[in-house]
C-alpha cells in the first residue's frame, strides 16, 4: 500500500534551509516499529505522524532511532502539510501528543506554535562547565540545567564563541543531556542566537529546534525582562524564530518550505 509523504523545511522561508522534516499523514496508525523504520528511512531530525481524532490529531514524531515527546519543527511542518497543501480552510489546528495538547495557527505568511514553557534551574554539579568547555571548545559563562527537557543550557560570551563551537561527540554523549548553547545575537541582528546537539537522540547537531526555544525563552526573558524574541539558530542550515511568552505557554511562529511530495510503498 502506498501513503503520501512530504518534506518540509521549517523555520525557513526558502528551501534547503531550516531545518528538514518528513510528514507523513495517516488514518489509521501503523505499528510502532514500522513508524521507526520509516523515520529512519527518512533519516531526518524527526518524521511526524498524525492521524485524526475528534479534538484534531494525534501527532508524533520520531527520530531515526528513538521516538520524541516534543518536537518544534516537525509540528510546524505538520501545520504547513495540513493548512498548505490538505486543506487551506484548516486555519487552527489541535494536535494531541506526549506533551499534551499543542495549538498551533495561521499567522499570516507564517505559522505559529503554542508550546509548553520549560523551565530551568541552576546547575549544580561543578564538573560541567569544564566538560561543556572540552565537549564544545568553548567555555560557557553560566550553565543551567532543564530537568523536564533533559538538556543543559550554556551560554556563551558572543555570536562567534557560538559559532566557533566545535562539538567532541564522545564528551557530549558523556554530558548524559542534551546540550543547548546560545550567546546574545545583538551583533547578529536578534535577541539571541542559540545551537543545539542531541546525540543522544540520534541527533549529532540539530538545524532549528523549536522545542529548545522553551527552555531558552524563560531564560532569557530572566536575563532581559523581555516577554518577546526574535531568534536565530545558527547551525549550518540555519532559521529563525519568533518567540513571545503567555504565562506558562510560548508561542513560537516561523515560516516554512515544501521541498519534496511523494509517495511511500509498504507493500
Amino acid at each position: 500500500m502506498k501513503y503520501p509523504i512530504y518534506q518540509v523545511d521549517a523555520f525557513t522561508d526558502r528551501p534547503f534551509a531550516g531545518n528538514p522534516a518528513g510528514v507523513m499523514p495517516l488514518k489509521t496508525w501503523l505499528p510502532d516499529q514500522l513508524l521507526q523504520s520509516i523515520a529512519a528511512e527518512m533519516n531526518l531530525a524527526e518524521t511526524a505522524f498524525f492521524v485524526p481524532n475528534q479534538g484534531g490529531y494525534h501527532l508524533r514524531w520520531f527520530t531515526p532511532t528513538v521516538e520524541v515527546k516534543l518536537c518544534g519543527h516537525a509540528t510546524l511542518a505538520s501545520a504547513f502539510v495540513l493548512n498548505r497543501l490538505i486543506d487551506p480552510s484548516i486555519k487552527e489546528m489541535r494536535f494531541d501528543s506526549l506533551s499534551g495538547p499543542l495549538h498551533v495557527r495561521t499567522d499570516g505568511d507564517r505559522l505559529e506554535l503554542d508550546f509548553p514553557v520549560l523551565g530551568s534551574e541552576p546547575n549544580s554539579d561543578t564538573t560541567i562547565p569544564g566538560r561543556i568547555a572540552k565537549a564544545i571548545g568553548q567555555a560557557p559563562v553560566d550553565v543551567v540545567v532543564s530537568p523536564i527537557y533533559d538538556s543543559y543550557l550554556a551560554r556563551l560570551a558572543d555570536v562567534a564563541a557560538v559559532r566557533a563551537a566545535v562539538p567532541n561527540f564522545p564528551a557530549l554523549e558523556a554530558l548524559g543531556r542534551d546540550l543547548i548553547i546560545t550567546a546574545d545575537g545583538q551583533e547578529e541582528g536578534v535577541d539571541f542566537v542559540s545551537r543545539f546537539f542531541a546525540p543522544l537522540h540520534g541527533i549529532p547537531e540539530d538545524p532549528v529546534t523549536g522545542s529548545s526555544h522553551c527552555v531558552l525563552a524563560p531564560y532569557w526573558a530572566g536575563l532581559t525582562g523581555k516577554q518577546r524574541f526574535h531568534a536565530r539558530q545558527v547551525s549550518r542550515r540555519g532559521g529563525d524564530l519568533w518567540l513571545t511568552l503567555a504565562g506558562d505557554r510560548l508561542k513560537i511562529a516561523g515560516h516554512a518550505v515544501c521541498v519534496l511530495i511523494g509517495e511511500i510503498d509498504l507493500a
